[in-house]
């Protein structure tokens, strides 16, 4: 994996909400004149879903899956003066600072499990990544996935490493199987899980783990009220992760297992 390089821009103008979830990300425009969907910190789940947004998604791309650019994204306090809806307006008092943003790939459509793009290989990268990860949501009723250019785009890992809301069990959840997995909705396509979990232990070992968790903004990392410093969580979360993936194989087969019982 080559450096990882991760941008900061910041927030100039505020284009409108998405109101898909609860979270209610939103279209900005950026100081670099392009736009991007930013995800709050003043959101639901807060910086962890932030952290965990980033963390998937260029684990992802060490992967050769496809993610929209990564940015962090500056927010100032005017937005929300001029802001109408009470709700929002809220949202981006709380939001005052870093944020974390993808870029906003114009034209894409929802992924249609009923219309499959995905080939085998990625299909099966996907669904590993996800059980790596342990992220919830990537299911038939939320795909989040998209169709850019006949091409599949993954989005929004910020339902991943759970694991983070309880600091003090992080090692067993490290070695812990993901029955989840069932209600993928990829795991039909994935008929190349052993040889896509070849493929990602050649990709991404400790080193490219400690690479991406090194870029997380202390900022991001520092909880009012936790005795936790940012130094010792990035080291948490390079060891989780190290976990999950030394237990690759006992993963994919459970993912095998899955998809033989439902296809």
């Amino acid at each position: 994996m080559k450096k990882l390089e991760i941008r900061t821009v910041d927030v100039v103008r505020y284009v409108k909400p998405l109101r898909e979830g609860g979270s209610l990300p939103a279209i900005v425009e950026a100081d670099d004149e392009f736009p991007y969907v930013i995800k709050f910190r003043g959101a639901g789940q807060g910086k962890k879903a932030l952290i965990a947004e980033f963390i998937g998604g260029e684990l992802a791309r060490a992967m050769g899956l496809k993610v929209p650019e990564i940015v962090f994204m500056t927010l100032n306090d005017s937005f929300s003066k001029t802001e109408p809806d009470e709700e929002i307006q809220d949202l981006l008092d709380f939001s005052v600072g870093l944020n974390v943003g993808l870029h906003f790939l114009s034209g894409a459509i929802t992924y249609d499990p009923l219309l499959p793009i995905a080939d085998p290989m990625t299909a099966s990268k996907v669904v590993l990544l996800d059980s790596l990860i342990t992220n919830i949501d990537r299911t038939h009723r939320n795909t989040n996935l998209l169709n850019w250019k006949k091409e599949l785009w993954l989005i929004d890992h910020g339902a991943s490493l759970y694991f983070h809301h309880m600091w003090d069990n992080w090692e067993e959840h490290s070695g812990r199987l993901f029955p989840a997995i069932k209600d993928h909705v990829l795991l039909a396509e994935a008929s190349k899980l052993d040889e896509a979990a070849k493929e990602i232990v050649q990709s991404i070992d400790k080193s490219v783990i400690k690479e991406i968790v090194s870029h997380i903004p202390a900022d991001l990392l520092t909880e009012e009220g936790s005795d936790i410093t940012a130094e010792e969580k990035r080291t948490v979360y390079t060891e989780f992760l190290s976990r999950r993936f030394a237990n690759i194989e006992l993963l994919t087969k459970e993912a095998k297992d899955a998809r033989k019982a439902s296809v």
